[in-house]
């Protein structure tokens, strides 16, 4: 029987200043793997720069097939699944269509905004929308409205895991 890659939601329970995390690791190993990244000011050295870190530390996507991350997981203890509630050790398995979906957008995008889903209100699913033209070309969501910006933002989500919300240029945008 040949398994079929997918993508997994994995934790990166390593220390925040470790010479090395799981997703260097994946890497290393050939893995695709994905995490939300932000920019922070950090000390090195003396000096003040701008770091890519994750928005969460321990939220981490590979796209594997899980025999070939099951020796992975057993070898680092830092590395493990995340598990879906009321399944018995089922990993949590994100569809492909909506992780492709969400990498494309976050990466269109120059300063997505990430938020966990006991976040995200009522109120910032404003109005649904479809983009007409450009790098999210036929993507619908919701218009994330915030106070006093005047930029408009498109909310992409993983359900149960996380959403992002990317800028989105007024001209491509329909309401629905």
């Amino acid at each position: 029987m040949d398994e079929i890659s997918q993508w997994f939601a994995l934790r990166d329970l390593s220390r925040p200043n470790a010479k090395s995390s799981a997703y260097e690791l994946l890497k290393d190993c050939g893995i695709r793997c994905f995490t939300p990244l932000v920019k922070k000011k950090m000390v090195c050295g003396g000096r003040r720069e701008w770091k890519d870190m994750p928005y969460m530390r321990d939220l981490l996507f590979a796209y594997s097939t899980r025999s070939a991350l099951d020796p992975l997981v057993e070898d680092v203890i830092s590395l493990q699944y995340r598990y879906v509630r009321g399944g018995f050790k089922q990993p949590m398995v994100v569809r492909e269509a909506d992780m492709n979906r969400f990498i494309l957008a976050v990466e269109s995008s120059v300063a997505a905004r990430y938020y966990r889903p006991e976040e995200i209100t009522p109120a910032m699913r404003n109005r649904k929308i479809r983009i007409i033209g450009g790098p999210l070309d036929g993507y619908e969501g919701n218009l994330v409205t915030t106070r006093g910006t005047t930029v408009k933002r498109l909310l992409v989500e993983l359900p149960m895991l996380l959403a992002a919300a990317v800028e989105v240029e007024p001209e491509y945008i329909q309401l629905l």
